[in-house]
């Protein structure tokens, strides 16, 4: 039946170009966007998918930026501690040379303190940015009388990656630790002594004990403001005034806290340091101090973790009340970790001595400085490149989920175009049809 009111033939050919034209459409979209997933409408999953890892991939770059940052101030510093290495090495000829009695001592003391100076220098230099990884002093003052107390960690972040789960996102870094080639002589606190609790003598709160005593830092947490046992600023002073047990004569060792260059051992807890850390670098410079005044044999002091044990040599008895005292006190100016060069004098036998057992500990320092900064590096440099390989593989990941399949999409297009110019013409016949109804009434 034909009917002048409906044209089904002309309804299905205008359908289908209406299909071909949507088609076509699309694939003029994919080929002018070079995607085949545009936006959320073209398929919900896979879009939303892509976003977030787009995202990823965006971090990943601010990622590769600080990583950047981070190697060239680890380079710096790592640069620097093995200048640091080579003067050390300097200095140490120099003091062996000054082993020997027909030498100028005053000439070989004058070249050190040049060599000291341009460690100074070398030290204070080695930022990037204002960071220096070779100083590791606190930046504000660690304890206050109104309690005020600042946390350190003793190490630089550098932002690494970024880890997804299920859960959500979180950051991932590589700490640095930070070395101390500084030079700077540490000061004394001056706010007030911390709790007894800080140290313990022979397992006993007080602070003298017997020259074969044990003395343990613990550090303390009762004081008022105090975060932690051990904080930045925080000096301990051992100071050993030994004397026969009748209180007489010269004493063994002298260390006068009250007076400036004596021979008292000081040592001002720095950025990250524990008790432990306190107690070794006591120990060093209370040897070096016993051997400056010639009592180096006279005693034995080591540290084991937190705890200094001096041990008495001699046939003397001496007196118990004076053996050994440390007094500890907060808001200090931390020293060095190479201060000690500060305090070698090659003009006295004694004093040579005293520096050619230093000079090796300082040595030691520095070496382990420089391998621990090299370590660093090359974790650094290591994810540097994992990163953009990463950022790399996701980009591809990206591409294989959203990007249009060009040649796809150019052939799609003509076959298309071809259907569409059928279905123009399909329609156009159609729309002829009710016109062979007029030669009914003719």
């Amino acid at each position: 039946m034909s009917s002048i009111l409906t044209n089904n033939s002309a309804m299905v050919a205008l359908q289908t170009l209406k299909s071909i034209n949507m088609n076509l459409g699309k694939v003029q979209s994919e080929i002018s966007t070079g995607k085949t997933v545009e936006s959320a409408k073209d398929n919900a999953s896979v879009w939303a998918i892509s976003k977030v890892m787009s995202s990823d991939v965006k971090g990943f770059e601010a990622i590769s930026d600080s990583l950047s940052l981070g190697q060239a101030t680890v380079g710096v510093a790592l640069n620097a501690s093995e200048s640091i290495t080579d003067l050390l090495t300097e200095i140490k000829a120099k003091i062996v040379n000054s082993q020997e009695e027909n030498v100028d001592r005053n000439k070989i003391q004058a070249d050190i303190e040049a060599l000291t100076s341009q460690i100074g220098s070398i030290s204070a230099a080695a930022q990037f940015n204002g960071l220096n990884v070779l100083s590791n002093q606190e930046t504000t003052t660690a304890y206050t009388a109104a309690g005020t107390a600042a946390d350190g960690s003793g190490t630089v972040s550098i932002l690494s990656s970024l880890d997804r789960s299920a859960t959500g996102v979180a950051a991932s870094n590589i700490d640095v630790s930070k070395g101390d080639l500084t030079t700077q002589t540490g000061v004394a606190g001056t706010i007030g002594a911390l709790n007894a609790a800080a140290f313990t003598v022979a397992g006993t709160a007080t602070a003298n004990g017997a020259a074969n005593a044990t003395y343990t830092i613990v550090g303390e947490t009762t004081t008022a403001g105090r975060t932690q046992a051990v904080m930045a600023g925080d000096s301990y002073e051992f100071n050993m005034e030994i004397f026969d047990a009748a209180l007489t004569g010269t004493p063994f060792a002298t260390a006068q806290a009250a007076s400036a260059g004596d021979g008292r051992a000081l040592y001002v807890a720095k950025d990250g340091d524990t008790a432990a850390d306190i107690a070794s670098n006591l120990v060093d410079v209370m040897n070096f101090r016993l051997a400056e005044q010639g009592f180096g044999d006279d005693f034995t002091i080591t540290s084991s973790g937190a705890a200094i044990t001096v041990t008495n040599n001699t046939a003397t008895a001496l007196a118990a009340a004076a053996a050994g005292n440390i007094t500890t006190n907060a808001g200090g100016t931390t020293s060095g970790g190479l201060a000690l060069l500060n305090e070698v004098d090659v003009t006295t036998e004694n004093g040579a001595a005293a520096a050619l057992s230093a000079i090796e500990g300082l040595i030691q320092t520095s070496i382990d400085t420089a391998a621990d900064l090299g370590s660093s590096a090359l974790r650094i440099e290591t994810q540097a490149d994992f990163v953009s390989k990463l950022t790399d593989s996701l980009t591809s990941g990206i591409g294989a989920l959203v990007d249009a399949d060009m040649e796809a999409a150019s052939a799609k297009l003509q076959a298309l175009q071809t259907q569409q110019q059928l279905g123009v013409q399909a329609l156009s016949i159609a729309n002829q049809a009710p016109q062979t109804i007029l030669s009914l009434f003719r």
